[in-house]
């Protein structure tokens, strides 16, 4: 395994944000780490970039161990932050070439890197414009051209889609399609279920803690059939009457009322006629990775407003 998190806690003072983590990630492989604002997430890819100390447990990149051998370890993988790190008044070329100089890359080996990356994430045209003039997705594309300079096996991104539009999220989905076929291995961390959907695999945290781990299908495929959802005028009687009538497990979250079903499609018209007046919408769908999320913690899974 290119990557190997075995029982890996991290805690500021007194605060455990990490708790017995464990996990092994392959080469080509895609895995995201699904989770909202203080799931634990932001701290794991930090501790992968090398940015925090590993304090307790033991984490392996390429081989190499996190405690012991940071420098071999910056040297296997790329990191794009989730914060800008470019300077914008330097073009992109620039950027990428200031970036090859701190990985002892240079001269035409340089040049040819530069070319290729840039014409990788189609900003080969605007490669002498200074970055100050381009939209923020452009800006994230020389983040993930830098990230890629120095042909890294294992790939860290920190929330990749921040300030991308459709068209770039599907482009960025093509490139690490690629990558994936040649072998490198990419970790991503998410709050978006759509981009969590497009890894091979996922890891979903919550406080701290690997709650669960699997395929997208897989994880959905937990889920005890179909979701429905409500609101009414009268939410405790509206949940005592679908477990009255159902006998299921009834969630309340952010004002919705939701179960799960295994014939989900025929509780609609009894549960209808049972809620009466009290009924303002009912709704079924399959279920997704945010309920897979509620369906885990009883909580919602909601972008995060601050990192953790």
């Amino acid at each position: 395994m290119i990557v190997d998190i075995s029982h890996l806690s991290f805690a500021y003072d007194d605060r455990k944000v990490l708790d017995d983590v464990s996990l092994q990630i392959a080469p080509g492989e895609i895995f995201g780490f699904l989770g909202p604002n203080g799931s634990g997430k932001t701290t794991l890819f930090r501790i992968l970039a090398t940015l925090l100390p590993v304090q307790a447990g033991t984490a392996k990149i390429g081989g190499f161990d996190l405690a012991t051998q940071r420098d071999e370890v910056r040297r296997t993988i790329g990191v794009m932050f989730q914060s800008p790190s470019l300077d914008i008044h330097l073009t992109a070329a620039e950027n990428l070439r200031h970036h090859g100089h701190l990985f002892g890359i240079r001269g035409s080996e340089l040049n040819q890197r530069i070319d290729e990356l840039l014409t990788r994430v189609r900003l080969k045209d605007r490669s002498k414009d200074l970055v100050k003039k381009f939209s923020g997705g452009m800006r994230r594309k020389v983040e993930l051209a830098k990230a890629l300079l120095p042909r890294p096996r294992v790939l860290l991104l920190d929330e990749p889609s921040t300030g991308l539009d459709l068209t770039a999220r599907l482009e960025l989905r093509q490139l690490l399609s690629e990558l994936k076929a040649e072998g490198v291995a990419v970790l991503l961390t998410t709050h978006l279920t759509e981009e969590a959907d497009a890894a091979d695999r996922l890891a979903i945290l919550d406080a701290g803690r690997l709650i669960a781990a699997g395929t997208p299908d897989a994880l959905r495929r937990s889920v005890g059939g179909d979701v429905v959802r409500i609101t009414s005028t009268r939410p405790a009687e509206t949940k005592d009457a679908i477990r009255s009538l159902l006998g299921v497990e009834v969630l309340e979250i952010d004002g919705e009322i939701r179960f799960e079903h295994p014939t989900a499609a025929q509780t609609l018209a009894p549960l209808a006629t049972q809620l009466g007046a009290d009924l303002q919408q009912i709704s079924l769908g399959r279920p997704t990775l945010a309920d897979v999320f509620t369906r885990l913690t009883g909580k919602s899974l909601r972008p995060p407003t601050e990192n953790a």
